[in-house]
């Protein structure tokens, strides 16, 4: 008999050789119909792989990240398989799931497919589905697998078992007549697969090595169902339209320049107005909270980083060192802002009387990711994080990360992210080389976490291998407007970095001590969490951060004048907006308005003159009559 122990803490005993799925059937049949894979003592197995001893178990299914991977690492096998039968002779290189579906990097030779091709894939795709074949996993030795893939011809795959270790064993996995060699996990069947549709075929040169083959990458998508498929692509039609690039242009906020350089945003006035709004609603509620704010330098010098560890776990990803001309020093453009408040707090002596000390910073940063992976504001190589450290006693953490956390929710909850999940991101315990300190203060850190999140009753996921190299995490994942998911704000706790900075306080007892250090940032990074907003609400901000809060539309330039007197007696009441005083028809005005997304406008003819008045539209919601000043500020105000 072998003991299962569940994620929420239950243990069940079975014989040896139990499967995932077997357990599942044990639970429910309708949660074994669910089941996708399993995260056996961390690593994702097949639902259908034997179990030998005692082990943690997570049975995965289509809500479950990891289930999801499954699946769609199951879909680009059975996309190969179809290549197969439609394309003879095609030579495959790797077909990984990704966030939002899966790939094939195929080598077709002089042959080439386009989007019109697609069709016949997806039904091929379909017909193998329904066959139900099982997906049947093969331990095999590096000579067993060389065999076969020289059998069949296939270069790429012998060049991958090349770059496995002498004595180490693969694995195959087999479904239907196609045999392929990967890793897994993958379904139990082919069945699951109900629905898919082709994305994109594009260009991708082998292993990303400009110097190698070019071969052709097929994007696709798959789901169980039809209806989840209809949904998803529809969604995908609506985010065409919230691009948050598109519609970063459209209404001004922020630009890019081949000039400046990729992935370094440049805010318009409109967009640097926003973004200051948003950083003084964060500042107000930081000194409510006792935070002191400070100013870092954008460079140091790369001894910094070396002693925080930054250097050695994320050197390769920060631009390199910047030479002074003439005393040699090296320095490096700023990647974390942390060493620099580990030296703030170092400056002078600390007792136990003066901790908890929290110290923030809007810290701009820099790191390189290649040209590929830039996207927008939500991947770029400049970006300003809304970072704060609160060093504090060990006795002291829980409180101060539950305060952390009360204030992370209160941000996410004043912008509309509601559905909120935290993911508990732990270290690997078969990796601990990975990570720098001692088990017993990672363990404390992690308990920590769990205690927090817990006594809030706040929704988790743990994942393991997912913690920095100096702690663990509590990540925020958000969904947005259309459902998609983000990872927005962060909370991190840290006995490491102060040990390395040899950082004390003295305590009650006269005697020296280490603090703990506390990492957090609600927003993440301006750049991102703007990146999101502008999506979530299709640039239809909240009326107390919109840039430009209302339009003043005269329907005649003779009425500019009254339009200048209106405005101030606006701003007396902090409520800030534009007059367009082009020469155009009040129709052409009006839907200039509603495309620039300005929540209110003032129309002003003769009548409203007369009366000293303004003609009233919402944004989205039409006509709300006239109003005198008065009154329509009045009505701004219970909108706030």
């Amino acid at each position: 008999m072998i003991k299962i122990t569940f994620p929420d803490g239950n243990v069940r005993e079975y014989e040896a050789g139990t499967t995932a799925m077997d357990v599942a059937k044990s639970i429910s049949h309708g949660l074994a119909k669910k089941v996708l894979s399993a995260k056996v003592n961390g690593e994702v197995w097949d639902s259908h792989r034997p179990l030998t001893e005692d082990s943690t178990v997570q049975l995965l299914t289509w809500d479950d990240k990891a289930g999801r991977a499954t699946f769609w690492h199951s879909s680009a096998h059975l996309m190969a398989e179809a290549l197969e039968a439609l394309y003879p002779g095609v030579k495959l290189g790797t077909g990984p799931a990704i966030d939002n579906g899966f790939y094939y990097d195929i080598d077709l030779g002089d042959r080439k497919i386009s989007q019109e091709d697609f069709a016949q894939i997806e039904t091929k795709m379909i017909e193998l589905a329904r066959q139900k074949n099982p997906f049947v996993r093969k331990e095999v030795s590096r000579a067993e697998a060389k065999a076969f893939f020289q059998e069949k011809g296939d270069e790429y795959k012998l060049e991958l078992i090349e770059k496995r270790g002498e004595n180490e064993s693969l694995t195959l996995y087999t479904q239907g007549n196609f045999v392929d060699l990967c890793r897994g996990p993958h379904l139990p069947d082919t069945a699951n697969i109900k629905a898919v549709k082709m994305m994109n075929v594009a260009g991708a040169y082998w292993q990303g090595d400009e110097t190698r083959n070019q071969m052709t990458r097929i994007y696709g998508v798959s789901f169980p169902k039809q209806k989840e498929l209809t949904q998803h692509l529809e969604m995908l039609e609506e985010a065409k339209k919230r691009d948050h690039r598109k519609l970063g242009a459209e209404l001004e906020l922020f630009m890019f320049s081949d000039k400046v350089g990729a992935g370094l945003p440049i805010w318009l006035p409109k967009g640097a107005a926003l973004r200051m709004r948003l950083e003084d609603f964060l500042k107000a509620e930081q000194i409510k909270r006792g935070y002191t704010p400070v100013i870092t330098p954008h460079i140091a010098k790369k001894e910094l980083y070396v002693t925080s560890g930054h250097y050695e776990k994320y050197g390769e990803d920060s631009f390199q060192p910047i030479n002074t001309p003439r005393e040699g020093e090296e320095f490096l453009l700023k990647p974390m802002n942390c060493p620099h408040h580990c030296e703030i707090y170092g400056h002078k002596p600390h007792s136990y009387r003066e901790l908890p000390i929290r110290i923030a910073e809007f810290g701009t940063v820099y790191r390189y990711e290649q040209s590929g992976e830039l996207h927008g504001l939500t991947r770029v190589r400049g970006f300003t994080q809304d970072d704060a450290h609160i060093f504090c006693t060990p006795d002291q953490v829980k409180g101060e990360f539950l305060d952390v956390l009360d204030l992370t929710l209160h941000v996410l909850d004043k912008f509309g992210f509601d559905n909120v999940t935290a993911q508990i991101s732990l270290r690997d315990p078969d990796n601990k080389e990975k990570y720098f300190g001692t088990d017993e203060n990672w363990d404390k850190a992690e308990r920590a976490i769990i205690e927090a999140t817990k006594e809030v009753g706040l929704k988790t996921i743990t994942e393991l291998g997912e913690a920095a190299f100096y702690g663990p995490k509590l990540d925020f994942m958000v969904k947005d407007a259309l459902g998609r998911s983000w990872q927005l704000g962060t909370i991190q706790v840290d006995y490491t970095l102060p040990d390395r900075f040899e950082l004390e306080y003295i305590g009650a007892d006269n005697a020296t001590h280490r603090p703990v250090m506390i990492h957090r940032a609600p927003f993440g990074s301006m750049e991102r969490f703007m990146g999101v907003l502008i999506e979530h609400c299709a640039g239809k901000f909240p009326l107390w951060l919109s840039p430009e809060q209302y339009a003043i539309l005269p329907i005649s330039e003779r009425f500019n004048d009254y339009c200048k007197k209106v405005q101030e007696q606006l701003a007396v009441h902090d409520i800030r907006g534009v007059i367009d005083e082009r020469n155009e028809k009040i129709g052409r005005k009006i839907r200039d308005t509603e495309v620039k997304k300005i929540p209110f406008m003032l129309i002003v003819g003769e009548k409203e003159v007369e009366s000293g008045q303004v003609s009233v539209r919402r944004q989205g919601d039409g006509d709300k009559g006239a109003m005198s000043i008065d009154d329509f500020v009045a009505h701004f105000k219970e909108q706030l």
